[in-house]
């Protein structure tokens, strides 16, 4: 498959910290990519690159072939991102946070309130769409922020731990959706922290400590690194091995 998504020496430093260092990675189209690592490890941050909301202090990203920051005019509307702050309006009724967000990548009218339904349908709020935000429950408010970031059909969707903090009704409702919008077409990059979620969606996964890639492969390949019989191997073993910290480090 093309490559569509690809960082060059991705680095970002605050002062004399590096927060990010040297990320080379390369996603395809149609994958579920995995980052997986503790918290603090880098994630959100190179998420922040990816989609141009923090500066590189070196490297650039490439997104559909083009430098995503010099093209980022035409190339954002093919990008939905879906942060770890929640960036809804409480005040607002779950249609009207909908239509804020996808009316900013040009649409109106009549296909504008066909996305916004669709949306809504898609992450189970259609019944509550005159409700205000600020009366939903963790778990609704997360959907509703997927809800906010997938009107304008995104080619790639990123998640940085859309699943924090919220029920596992709600967890297992969001994994569903985007294993759903994968079958759809739509490529992921996945940031997580939890090792269950990464192993269960992702095609293909990196591990993430300290602004660095340790390693990355399908769930076997990484399994493959650390011993030859894999059936009796997790992958927290082998984050274990790879990193020097357990789950209940994070």
């Amino acid at each position: 498959m093309a490559v569509l998504l690809k960082t060059n020496d991705l680095t970002k430093k605050y002062g004399k910290k590096m927060v990010v260092d040297n990320l080379n990675i390369e996603i395809e189209e149609g994958e579920v990519f995995g980052l997986l690592g503790p918290n603090g490890a880098g994630k959100s941050t190179t998420m922040n690159m990816i989609c141009g909301i923090v500066k590189p202090t070196l490297g650039n990203v490439e997104f559909m072939g083009k430098d995503f920051q010099k093209n980022r005019k035409e190339l954002i509307d093919k990008l939905g991102f879906i942060p770890q702050e929640l960036a809804i309006h409480g005040n607002l009724k779950a249609w009207e946070n909908v239509e804020l967000f996808t009316s900013l990548y040009g649409i109106k009218g009549a296909e504008l309130k066909e996305r916004i339904d669709e949306s809504l349908e898609y992450v189970g709020l259609i019944e509550k769409r005159n409700d205000y935000a600020k009366t939903f429950s963790g778990g609704m408010k997360r959907r509703l922020n997927i809800a906010c970031a997938i009107g304008h059909h995104p080619k790639l969707m990123i998640f940085d731990e859309p699943t924090v903090g919220i029920d596992p009704q709600s967890r297992n409702f969001i994994l569903d959706k985007i294993k759903d919008s994968n079958k759809k077409g739509a490529t992921i990059i996945y940031t997580s922290h939890y090792m269950e979620e990464v192993e269960a969606i992702c095609t293909r996964i990196a591990i993430m400590d300290n602004g660095k890639i340790i390693a990355t492969g399908t769930s076997d390949e990484l399994k493959k690194m650390v011993k030859d019989d894999i059936s009796s191997i997790t992958l927290e073993e082998v984050f274990l091995t790879m990193t020097g910290k357990k789950l209940r480090d994070y």
